[in-house]
């Protein structure tokens, strides 16, 4: 009975370590900028280095001078020297707003610089990934209009080449945020913005919402996978699988639906694997932003622009 009890906890161990193994040989998930995979997040995390170094001008000092202030003045008395009239000393004044406010301007003009750089809509290389974002609750479409293939909370793109990312959320406003890759743009029904970014190493990161939308708000992420060129290739020439992005597709990922979910809804396994598509009509991104400009019965087309829950009512019309 014993011996049992020893073998079996023997084989719970090994396994255990087995699988710690699989997850330390399996690629891990940058999702921050302290793990920059492009210009972008390499800028942001040079920035906060300039900054600590900066701060350090006034934070060492405290640091130091507390000690010895207290070691002087406190527990080594013989060496104190009492000036019980002293009031003003114009050196101690020049440091203690001097040093501050040259802080302050060197903080501010670093943080000017950086935000110049760091301009979402500069394009950072010629001929860029064309890439569209259409927000929804609770994932993210992804659409390449060049490769004909759309995606469902998976955002593929060659490392070396910049990518133009157009966005726009056919629901409540959200923000995109890939930390590792790029900083947070935000998006509107019936607008679009763009989001400049690129990556020079591969790697798989995570991306998300940052603004509150409901419910399932916190499961509302997609996964970026940055491959070489030769497997980003070899990606598009897989195509979109089965299933058409058209207008009968879209209305039922329009649904407030997490990714397993709306893999049932259009008659696929329950998971939280991504879904790809074919998208080969044109303006899909257009015609989305388009019906938050229009009346009438355009306005219902393509799930709609009210609350998912009511796109019965708004098609049926």
């Amino acid at each position: 009975m014993v011996e049992a009890k020893w073998i079996a906890r023997c084989f719970l161990f090994a396994s255990i370590a087995g699988s710690a193994s699989g997850l330390c040989a399996a690629e891990p998930m940058r999702e921050s900028f302290l793990q920059p995979m492009g210009p972008v997040a390499d800028e942001q995390f040079n920035h906060l280095l300039r900054v600590i170094g900066i701060t350090m001008v006034v934070i060492l000092p405290v640091l130091v001078g507390v000690p010895l202030i207290l070691w002087r003045y406190r527990y080594s008395a013989p060496l104190g020297e009492y000036t019980p009239r002293w009031e003003f000393s114009k050196k101690l004044e020049w440091v203690l707003w001097g040093v501050p406010v040259l802080v302050v301007v060197v903080l501010a003009s670093w943080l000017w610089y950086s935000t110049q750089k760091l301009d979402p809509y500069e394009p950072l290389g010629p001929e860029p990934l064309q890439v569209q974002a259409i927000g929804l609750d609770w994932k993210w479409v992804f659409i390449y209009p060049d490769e004909g293939i759309a995606t469902v909370n998976e955002l593929a793109l060659p490392v070396g080449r910049p990518v133009e990312l157009t966005l726009t959320t056919d629901t409540v406003m959200q923000s995109l945020l890939i930390s590792s890759l790029t900083g947070q743009i935000y998006a509107m029904p019936g607008m679009t913005t763009k989001l400049n970014f690129a990556a020079t190493r591969p790697g798989v990161a995570e991306g998300e919402n940052t603004q509150f939308n409901g419910t399932s708000f916190g499961r509302q992420k997609f996964t970026v996978r940055a491959m070489t060129p030769t497997d980003y290739a070899t990606w598009t020439a897989g195509g979109g699988g089965g299933l058409l992005l058209d207008e009968a597709t879209y209305t039922i990922l329009r649904r407030q639906t997490v990714l397993a979910e709306a893999r049932q809804d259009l008659g696929l396994e329950g998971t939280a694997q991504p879904i790809r598509m074919r998208a080969t009509e044109d303006g899909i991104l257009e015609r989305i932003v388009a019906k938050y400009h229009t009346s009438g019965r355009r306005a219902h087309g393509w799930g709609g622009t009210g609350r998912p829950s009511d796109n019965s009512v708004q098609t049926a019309e």
